[in-house]
């Protein structure tokens, strides 16, 4: 005799309500927002219009979404180069040390984010502890200014954004059948060629799930180019933050907000087609 259960419905219904109410109205109200018309003094008002859409392609914004890609792309490239062999070497260590590298990569986020940015306040900023490293070695004469520059940023998204790149490629790496790569050497292979023939192809999952959790977040983390850029870098997400605290202007600040999530969704898409030409060729 079969139990009865409840509907099941119901069990998925506080599944339901949370995705109606806290992401899929936000976005509705987002959009709809952005087709609106600022008001002289407060508010929108409830007249329809492009023109939010027509000033982004104004060239100073052009610019700030050319500049947000550039440190992404930048960014990006940075982590993938840190971050793949730590996670691949990581899912080598055995027992205990495995352990021991595993909790060196999650105690940062143990404290805030923005406390460990400010940090890295005191190690660039002109007679801070890189400055006197680097004085104190001989190697360099004059003080260093690194501290509000692109090279600073660009550092705080590699901080800020490297554990998700190692932690994606240790899931995939140590997942994958090392006797493989064992099976490719008995035939001949060298090391490189084994590497580049079969590990690099089985764990090239998780390198391009780390490029999608590290190239988007980057896109709009302005708050790490606020602090260690100042003025100088502007991102997209400091063109919004902006426009919503100083100019009040928020149709703009939807519209420029729905055209960055549709050019992440793009990454995205192009993740899961490049994802699923992998996967065809796996099973080929």
């Amino acid at each position: 005799m079969k139990k009865k259960n409840g509907p099941a419905w119901l069990m998925a219904l506080p599944l339901y309500f949370f995705t109606l109410v806290f992401v899929l109205g936000p976005l509705v109200y987002m959009v709809v927002l952005s087709f609106l018309q600022r008001a002289e003094v407060w508010g929108v008002t409830g007249q329809l219009t492009l023109d939010n859409y027509r000033n982004i392609l104004a060239p100073v914004y052009l610019r700030t979404f050319g500049e947000s890609f550039r440190l992404a792309i930048t960014s990006t490239a940075v982590i993938a180069l840190i971050g793949y062999p730590f996670g691949y070497f990581m899912a080598k260590l055995r027992g205990r040390w495995k352990q021991i590298a595993m909790m060196a990569l999650m105690i940062p986020f143990w404290t805030s984010s923005l406390i460990r940015l400010y940090g890295w306040i005191i190690v660039l900023r002109t007679g801070g502890v890189l400055d006197r490293l680097l004085m104190g070695l001989g190697l360099r004469e004059e003080p260093l200014r690194m501290l509000y520059t692109y090279p600073a940023v660009v550092i705080g998204m590699v901080y800020a954004l490297v554990p998700f790149m190692i932690l994606a490629v240790y899931s995939s790496a140590e997942k994958m059948d090392w006797s493989l790569v064992e099976a490719a050497r008995d035939l001949g292979a060298s090391a490189p060629r084994a590497f580049f023939t079969v590990t690099f192809p089985l764990t090239l999952p998780g390198l391009l799930s780390g490029v999608i959790l590290t190239f988007i977040p980057s896109m709009g983390l302005f708050f790490i180019a606020d602090i260690l850029g100042g003025n100088k870098v502007v991102l997209v997400g400091s063109v919004i933050q902006d426009q919503l605290n100083q100019a009040h202007n928020w149709p703009f600040a939807a519209a420029l907000s729905v055209v960055l999530m549709l050019l992440t969704s793009v990454m995205i898409w192009l993740y899961r087609r490049v994802a699923h030409v992998k996967e065809l060729e796996g099973l080929l």
